[in-house]
C-alpha cells in the first residue's frame, strides 16, 4: 500500500482522475438535460470544475514549505478538496421555448465532454506507462 501511495499519489494521476469524475458528472448532467428537453420550466444542469482547478493551480500563489506539523504551509494547494459541482443554470433565455435546454448546445457539450474524457484516460495510461518504465528501467 505504501508503494502504491508513494508512486501514484504524488503524480498528476490523481488530478486526471478528478477530471474523469468531472466528465462523468457532466455526462450525467447532459443526459438529464436531454431527457427533460420537453419538460416545461426545467432548468438545465451545469457542472463547475475547471475554473476551481485553474484557481487552485494558479502559479501566482506564494510558495513555501513547512517542516513542522503545526506550522502553516504557504502556497500549498489541497487538490483533494476540489470536486466537480453540479448546479442548476439560471438562464432567463428559453432557447427550447419551454425551458432553457438547447439541443444543439447540449450536443456540443457532450462532444466536448467525450473528448475530455478520452484525453484524461490517455493521459493516465501514459503516466502509468512512464512510472512502469522507470521501475523496470526500460526507456
Amino acid at each position: 500500500m505504501f508503494l502504491k501511495e508513494a508512486l501514484f499519489s504524488k503524480t498528476s494521476i490523481p488530478l486526471a482522475a478528478k477530471s474523469l469524475d468531472a466528465c462523468t458528472l457532466r455526462g450525467r448532467a447532459i443526459a438529464s438535460n436531454l431527457a427533460n428537453i420537453t419538460t416545461p420550466g426545467y432548468q438545465r444542469i451545469e457542472v463547475a470544475f475547471e475554473d476551481s482547478l485553474k484557481k487552485a493551480l494558479d502559479g501566482k500563489q506564494v510558495a513555501g514549505v513547512s517542516d513542522q506539523a503545526g506550522h502553516m504551509q504557504l502556497g500549498k494547494t489541497d487538490l483533494d478538496k476540489i470536486q466537480p459541482i453540479a448546479y442548476r443554470a439560471q438562464d432567463t433565455t428559453l432557447p427550447g421555448e419551454i425551458n432553457n435546454v438547447d439541443v444543439d448546445m447540449e450536443a456540443a457539450k457532450l462532444a466536448e465532454n467525450q473528448l475530455m474524457y478520452q484525453f484524461s484516460i490517455k493521459f493516465i495510461q501514459e503516466r502509468k506507462g512512464d512510472i512502469m518504465s522507470a521501475i523496470t528501467g526500460r526507456a
